[in-house]
């Protein structure tokens, strides 16, 4: 087997970030002249001071999919983005059935077994 040509590897991965980061950049300049500087979400307004904080979100997740109209776009701040993909990884957590009743295991401790005794008036 020939040995790994690690420089022509790190060149690789280097152009694919330049050509991903070239691609954000043209879809996020687009994206600031489309849409007004709010978040899509909290109605948080931007300026040029903070302007690094308002991303652009892809409402079908496909980084590739920026049509001229921004039709697939958000503006979202970095809080509501991280929450948008959060809420998206919950889902499909429990994307599978949810366990019947009869197939969870049953409580171990009975934390207000004893309440109607403390609720009893001391004689």
């Amino acid at each position: 087997m020939p040995p790994i040509d690690h420089s022509r590897l790190d060149r690789i991965v280097e152009e694919a970030r330049k050509a991903s980061e070239n691609r954000e950049k043209g879809y996020r300049e687009r994206a600031l002249r489309i849409y007004p500087w709010i978040c899509g979400r909290c109605a948080r307004e931007f300026t040029l001071a903070n302007l690094r904080e308002l991303t652009v979100h892809h409402r079908d997740h496909n980084h590739d999919n920026n049509p001229p109209d921004g039709s697939n776009w958000e503006l979202l701040c970095i809080y509501c983005h991280d929450n948008e993909h959060a809420r998206d990884e919950v889902a499909e957590w429990y994307a599978g059935e949810t366990p019947d009743e009869s197939e969870r295991p049953p409580a171990l401790d009975s934390p207000f077994a004893k309440l109607g005794d403390l609720l009893k008036p001391k004689k």
